[in-house]
């Protein structure tokens, strides 16, 4: 689905990234972690083509009107009621006004505002605007989700809620997802592959991590499972390492558990 490959990118004289290679294969689970500063959301724009790459490849199997995206803001228009945030990318790619209304409708239904259409974004708590951002980029159909840390801002309980409705919708769509977090317990949960970012600049893929726990899958429950604890310890112990560096070596390692 995507594949890149020594991919450099720079914002000025020294590169943020620097021979970033790794792949997301069609159907899968794909998280990023890193120190702050590491390019993780440059990628993201460069996958959505808002951001130029100095040197390297970068292949998608899929358009770019195939792609959808959510932020870590909800980044929905303040004078458009739900229904119109959500309608406003189908009527883009003209679907007439009463289909995209029904359409609209339908996906706010299936993520549980029905009766919240005709409230404006001021008038929603901040887990009810992520889920009027969820349903303006599913309702596109895309087949590759990217995500910028879309939920870092709601606690805890409304965190998981939207979290595992989600990741329903994506192994029931058998969507393809790339997903940026600081929250190393998120990424083991919900990901097939987590890749560690190193510390920038000229950031590296320093691992690669392979989830071994089966889906469907609980993003609770599978915190539980004998094999996340070593695991996180491991993610935690080697992004610790890349905030504190006490070596330059950043060949990829696959771990395997």
């Amino acid at each position: 689905m995507l594949d890149i490959s020594d991919l450099t990118l720079s914002y000025g004289a020294e590169p943020v990234l620097e021979g970033v290679t790794f792949e997301v294969k069609a159907g899968q689970f794909v998280s990023l972690v890193g120190p702050s500063g590491s390019g993780k959301s440059s990628i993201l724009r460069a996958v959505m083509g808002l951001q130029a790459y100095s040197s390297g490849h970068l292949a998608l199997a899929v358009g770019r009107d195939q792609i959808g995206f959510l932020f870590q803001d909800d980044a929905l228009l303040p004078w458009r009621t739900a229904r119109e945030n959500v309608m406003l990318g189908l009527r883009i790619r003209g679907m007439t006004n009463r289909e995209a209304v029904q359409a609209a409708e339908s996906w706010l239904m299936q993520l549980g505002l029905m009766g919240l259409s005709g409230r404006y974004p001021n008038e929603l708590s901040g887990g009810q605007r992520k889920r009027v951002a969820l349903a303006q980029v599913l309702a596109l159909k895309p087949r590759l989700l990217l995500m910028d840390e879309p939920f870092a801002s709601l606690d805890a309980i409304v965190r998981h809620r939207l979290t595992q409705d989600l990741l329903n919708w994506v192994e029931q769509e058998h969507l393809t997802v790339l997903l940026v977090t600081h929250d190393l317990e998120e990424a083991l949960s919900l990901s097939d592959v987590v890749y560690l970012l190193s510390q920038g600049p000229r950031a590296r893929i320093r691992q690669r991590y392979a989830v071994p726990f089966a889906r469907p899958r609980d993003s609770i429950k599978t915190r539980t499972q004998p094999d996340f604890a070593p695991l996180l310890a491991r993610l935690w112990q080697d992004l610790s390492m890349e905030v504190f560096p006490v070596e330059e070596d950043v060949t990829p390692v696959e771990v395997e558990v």
